[in-house]
């Protein structure tokens, strides 16, 4: 395994010219944009849940049961009001007394009904939590898995904090949205419809007062439902941008503390955050007008129902028991009622978060691996670009016509000016991107005809921007290769000329790097780096002027280093500084994405061309400095 093999966090941010494609925003909607589909996604959520079908209806099971449960109480307790009410009657009349024991009876079914409902609810909780926690590891599963197979390009217009946004807040939203609201649609319009039922048992008039508060409780829900569902989806993008802010920020707070770029980060920052309170606000507020809207229509409701209930009673066509069990189950009613409001509006979020999620694992996929590749195993190092032509956007070719042939265990070396398409050579070798015309062969096989992992581990890389995780030297050494010995591991560093440096650390090879491998110098990180390299063994190398930024003396530890590393293997070395290539086997010279010349050093500057201007021009430099 070699340098490339894992992405630095900090580095899949936007990037420029000669990085990659310009510009371009992030894939999640824009800025007054509604959710695409609201339907679609719930169908795509519900066929995930499929997957746990058997659970979920054990969980509705529960709280069916539980729902139905509860139902019955009321009626119950009507029933012990009316024993009491009818008993002090008796007993103010002369004629009789209150039966405590028919009132005892009734209260340990009151008991037993409630005590069984809340041990079901409480069963149904445990069980639906389990689902979610499944569902929610299942998306993320699949999202980590879809990050590794989308092509490099995608994160040219992704930024790091997007990716984490649609991984973490996302799915967490997904989640809890559901964990809170699939039972709670269940057990809504169980106890909706069993409310009603026993409600028309009790006083169809009633009934009838109640259902005609309804089309004004729906049509309160829908409009405001209406009005939040695109505030739900600029909550979920706006809070993507600023993580996105942030992460950025944070992975470049040195160049912003050096370049004085503090006020313009904050300055961004509310920009983003004002987006994200605004769009919050108006979610928030709006769905927060649900409860209080369903709860006035209740209570004209309820006003109703005492009129009416009062004027049965005196009629004798209503108990008292029979008044109360009704208002109770009325306030059952709204309830479940109010409930079905909220949880529209929180399926609005489910939507909004889910739509993101799903826009993500719907992205292309890189080109499927051939079905019968050619094994890497016997691989020598020859090279080869046939005319290969390449651009990051059809309206920006940045490889024209680039054609060479290199010999394995040779040395090549890429110079040119920036932007001359020396880096894009080497993505396009590793296959990060496809050529739009042309082929790159290695031993005369086309590099697709290899699958991407066979391909990339050809390659070891050493690139100017170390990369190094929080962990182990030892460990970060043998990620070039994650089953190798400690002996192995120390013979590599010695190769890499990094063993005494690590044996005068107190904890050696055990020293723990941190986060950003501050605790050790540049150069340190790019020895160690050079190890991790030589460790790998692999058949081609490219080394990204890895010797830019560090200082002469380390420069001779790196080069030494890199001769060891290079010997026997081919390597292809993109340099600026021109004087570290000069015993370079074969020197392509790039302008504006061709090769104007190749040749070894001598051959270049008696030639008298690009390569010899490039060359003087560096040297007059050095002698002005000096």
């Amino acid at each position: 395994m070699s340098e490339h093999r894992k992405a630095n966090p900090h580095a899949q941010r936007r990037r420029g010219p000669g990085g990659g494609p310009p510009g371009g925003g992030p894939h999640g909607m824009m800025p007054g944009e509604k959710a695409k589909d609201f339907k679609g996604t719930m169908v795509k959520l519900v066929k995930y849940l499929g997957a746990y079908k058997w659970a979920v209806l054990f969980v509705w099971a529960l709280a069916i049961t539980s729902t139905v449960l509860g139902i019955l109480g009321p009626d119950r307790l009507g029933n012990a009001i009316d024993v009491l009410f009818s008993g002090v009657m008796q007993k103010i009349a002369g004629t009789g007394e209150v039966d405590f024991a028919a009132l005892l009876r009734i209260m340990l079914q009151l008991m037993g009904l409630y005590g069984v409902s809340a041990l079901l609810s409480y069963g149904q909780g445990f069980f639906m939590s389990g689902v979610t926690m499944k569902l929610t590891r299942r998306l993320r599963a699949e999202l980590d898995h879809k990050i590794h197979c989308l092509p490099l390009k995608f994160y040219d217009t992704m930024t790091t904090g997007e990716v984490l946004s649609r991984i973490t807040n996302d799915v967490d939203t997904v989640s809890q949205s559901l964990n809170q609201s699939l039972t709670q649609i269940v057990t809504s319009v169980v106890s909706v419809v069993g409310t009603v039922i026993i409600m028309l048992t009790i006083s169809w008039r009633m009934t009838l007062v109640t259902l005609m508060m309804l089309p004004l409780t729906m049509l309160l829900v829908t409009t405001i439902v209406k009005k939040s569902q695109k505030h739900f989806k600029h909550q979920q993008e706006y809070l993507g941008n600023v993580n996105g802010h942030v992460e950025e920020m944070y992975g470049s707070h040195v160049v912003v503390k050096a370049f004085c770029g503090e006020a313009d980060s904050i300055k961004t920052f509310e920009e983003s955050s004002d987006k994200l309170y605004d769009a919050q606000w108006r979610a928030n507020f709006l769905s927060g007008l649900m409860m209080p809207a369903t709860g006035m229509v209740g209570n004209l409701g309820y006003v109703a129902i005492c009129i009416l209930g009062g004027y049965l009673a005196t009629v004798g066509q209503m108990t008292v028991g029979g008044i109360a069990k009704f208002i109770q189950y009325v306030r059952n009613f709204n309830h479940p009622i109010s409930q079905l409001a909220n949880i529209s509006n929180v399926l609005q979020q489910t939507a909004a978060a889910a739509e993101r999620v799903f826009e993500f694992l719907d992205e292309t996929n890189e080109p499927a691996d051939v079905e019968h590749p050619v094994s890497p195993d016997n691989v020598l190092g020859d090279v080869a670009f046939e005319h290969v032509r390449f651009g990051y956007s059809p309206d920006k070719i940045i490889i024209n016509d680039f054609s060479a042939s290199i010999e394995s265990g040779h040395k090549i070396a890429i110079v040119g000016p920036t932007g001359a398409g020396k880096t894009t050579i080497v993505k396009l070798l590793m296959r990060f991107y496809d050529v739009n015309e042309g082929a790159i062969l290695v031993d005369g096989h086309d590099i697709r005809q290899f699958t991407r992992e066979g391909l990339r581990s050809l390659f070891g890389m050493v690139l100017q921007d170390t990369w190094l995780f929080s962990g182990s030297i030892a460990d970060n050494i043998r990620y070039g290769k994650l089953d190798a010995t400690l002996d192995e591991v120390v013979a590599a560093a010695k190769a890499a000329q990094v063993d005494h440096f690590v044996r005068t650390l107190p904890e050696g090879y055990d020293m723990v790097l941190n986060e950003e491998a501050s605790n050790v110098s540049q150069g340190q990180k790019q020895l160690l780096t050079i190890a991790r390299a030589i460790l790998a063994d692999p058949k081609i190398l490219i080394l990204d002027e890895a010797t830019s930024s560090v200082d002469t003396r380390t420069e001779i530890l790196i080069q030494k280093a890199m001769d060891n590393l290079m010997h026997g293997r081919t390597s292809f070395v993109i340099a600026h500084r021109l004087s570290t290539v000069r015993n370079a086997d074969l020197i392509l010279a790039m302008r504006d994405g061709d090769i104007v010349e190749q040749g070894t050093h001598e051959e270049l500057l008696a030639e008298n061309g690009f390569y010899a201007q490039l060359y003087y021009s560096q040297f007059e430099n050095a002698q002005e400095s000096a």
